[in-house]
């Protein structure tokens, strides 16, 4: 299967069979096993529902002279009936277990890949956990129903009506009591299937919530430690596992419920029955030998009678395991490759922004757009520094440019070309990113750092030099001193390192993909001052002939900076060098002294005191004592202007 476009989606609500037969896709390529796997469980039925046939002809003939031969034959015959079913059963496995596993093989891969491909919206909405059930729980139990329930479910009930019909073979009379006390137990099975129904998708999703407290937790144990709540973490965890037990108890009810009746018609059946031959021997109308098969055959309908409530309620999980994981292929991937891609032969890095606007989707509608216009041109080779207060957008505006989000309005263009005529690929190599949640992967230090440059050989000569040189730049030398190098395979998410090495290495990823346009998300803020000003100072050759969009936090990561754009309420509102915004623009003033006071309140160092910063501190005290006007009023005139 090449890609998720053939499988059907879900528009509406689907029966039970509707609904698994969305599963035929990773079926079909290996139908055939399935189909062996089946025929060798009918045969096997078949071969079990001939035991009776045979047990009435023993005891017919235990009258006659010949008794012996005939019980001694009648046993061989039932010993190699006995073995041919073992066989079916035994060639049942033997077709049904492997392309179980490579439907399931498929599924997970498919899935993984649609996890992959969907936009950065689509997890910002769903919990972690969810999709790890989905991936795990849910396709294993669809493997599980497809290689023994489904199979077993079939042939069952093939079995039933086979062995029905052959109970009318000795007296219609038995017959029917067999057939009327089985109506009960089907509509018994109508009921079950609607509270089942929904029981089983209520646990299964608590399940993925379950899952995903687990997985915040062992994320989040440092902060539990430190803060002393994890009694507070283990009650809620508690209460969400109480939940989900009780579900999984009215579960169990509701199959306990099945099963007794199930249980109690065939009884009832029996009752009857023998009741009913005893009249019928004693009126001549059968004799002994045929009631005596009559109730081998009953016998041996009993296990595929009584397994029909394990099997429906089996049936019933998968249609909703089937459910949970299609709820993901259904989502719609609004960030995809255009139909006529096209290519930039030889790209310059200008990006530019010309009336972007972005507002996520579950904004309402009254509310402004996050981005609200935004036109900026980065021009190649120049490094633009990203300036605003808290919530002004600029971590919003650097995932625009690589399309982890598209913009609601406007366009995002590299080299005059719209961000989204480029096939992702060919976008993000182009463009790379390295964000201020350094995020890496349980693999080595050479992998994490070479992520970006797949055509790459990362063991060659030339992926051992650019691993060096981006590990020179993000000043990461510390990695020789881990227990294997470059080699040593970092601990899930890289938590085994400081946030500051951690960073370092995802700006070192960063500048190995040797992108056209660098896009920074602040990513120095967990550095310490004399760390930091060596990676400028790399930086600085590295982005010579790189465009750099750089959110800064730090007054001194803005003199990495060509040009600074100021991002005021979604909207760019001053562009100029670090001096000519200072001069102008009170707005910008204001933020940069922000960000002083918030430097040396974290270095605990003295803010150096300018010109321009006594300015600063004079307007603002002018605006506390009343003598000037309300920072308001000055920013509606700045955006005016």
């Amino acid at each position: 299967m090449s890609s998720s476009s053939s499988l059907p989606t879900r528009s509406a609500p689907l029966s039970t069979p509707a609904a698994l037969w969305r599963l035929a896709p990773f079926v079909k390529p290996v139908a055939w096993r399935f189909v062996g796997g089946a025929a060798s469980a009918l045969a096997a039925a078949v071969i079990a529902l001939m035991i009776p046939i045979v047990l009435e002809e023993i005891v017919r003939g235990l009258d006659s002279s010949a008794s012996i031969a005939i019980i001694v034959g009648g046993a061989a015959i039932i010993l190699a009936l006995g073995l041919g079913e073992a066989i079916m059963v035994w060639l049942r496995r033997w077709f049904i277990l492997k392309p179980a596993t490579e439907v399931e093989y498929r599924m997970r891969t498919l899935l993984y890949s649609r996890l992959q491909t969907l936009p950065v919206a689509f997890h910002d909405r769903w919990q972690s956990g969810q999709l790890l059930s989905r991936m795990m729980q849910d396709i294993g139990l669809i493997r599980r129903w497809l290689s023994f329930g489904l199979i077993l479910l079939v042939v069952n009930i093939l079995t039933i009506i086979i062995g029905s019909a052959l109970l009318f073979r000795w007296h219609w009379l038995l017959g029917v009591i067999f057939l009327v006390t089985g109506i009960p137990m089907w509509i018994r099975g109508y009921l079950f299937e609607k509270r089942y129904g929904v029981l089983t998708r209520r646990s299964q999703d608590q399940t993925g919530d379950l899952a995903t407290s687990v997985e915040e937790s062992v994320h989040g144990i440092r902060v539990l430690k430190a803060f002393g709540r994890g009694k507070h973490a283990l009650n809620r965890f508690s209460g969400q596992a109480e939940t989900l037990r009780e579900t999984e108890m009215s579960k169990a009810r509701s199959v306990g419920g099945l099963w007794f009746f199930l249980d109690l018609m065939p009884q009832i059946a029996f009752g009857v029955s023998l009741m009913s031959g005893i009249w019928l021997i004693a009126q001549d109308a059968i004799q002994l030998p045929e009631l005596f098969a009559f109730f081998a055959m009953a016998t041996v309908l009993r296990w595929p009678i009584e397994s029909i409530g394990f099997l429906f309620s089996f049936m019933l999980d998968a249609r909703t395991a089937t459910d949970r994981v299609f709820d993901i292929f259904a989502e719609t991937n609004s960030i995809t490759d255009p139909e006529n891609a096209v290519q930039i032969a030889e790209p310059r890095g200008e990006l530019a922004f010309e009336g972007a606007h972005f507002r996520y989707q579950d904004a309402g509608a009254s509310e402004r757009d996050l981005l609200d216009g935004i036109d900026l041109v980065l021009r190649p080779g120049e490094t633009m520094a990203l300036v605003g207060l808290t919530g002004s957008g600029k971590t919003t505006l650097t995932t625009l440019p690589t399309r982890l989000y598209d913009v609601t309005g406007g366009r995002v263009t590299l080299d005059g070309v719209d961000v989204r005529d480029l096939s992702l690929v060919e976008l993000r190599r182009h463009i790379a990113m390295a964000f201020e949640d350094a995020t890496l992967f349980s693999a080595s230090v050479r992998e994490n750092v070479l992520l970006g440059r797949a055509e790459l050989d990362v063991h060659s000569d030339e992926g051992e030099r650019t691993l060096r040189e981006a590990l020179d730049v993000a000043q990461a030398g510390f990695v020789d001193e881990l227990p294997e190098g470059v080699e040593t395979v970092i601990g899930e998410e890289g938590l085994s390192l400081s946030g500051g090495q951690r960073q370092r290495l995802a700006l070192a990823r960063a500048v190995a993909a040797a992108p056209k346009v660098l896009v920074l998300d602040d990513p120095l803020s967990a550095l310490d001052v004399d760390t930091e000003a060596l990676v400028e100072e790399a930086l600085r050759h590295v982005l010579a002939e790189t465009t750099a969009l750089i959110v800064a936090h730090r007054p001194s990561t803005v003199a990495l900076a060509d040009r600074v754009a100021l991002l005021e309420r979604g909207r760019i509102t001053a562009v100029g060098t670090h001096s000519e915004l200072l001069r102008t623009s009170t707005h910008y003033r204001h933020v940069i002294s922000s960000l002083e006071a918030e430097e040396a309140a974290q270095t605990g160092a003295i803010p150096i005191i300018t010109d321009e910063s006594l300015e600063a501190a004079e307007e603002a005290a002018a605006t506390a004592s009343g003598r000037g006007r309300t920072d308001t009023q000055n920013e509606e005139e700045e955006v005016q202007a």
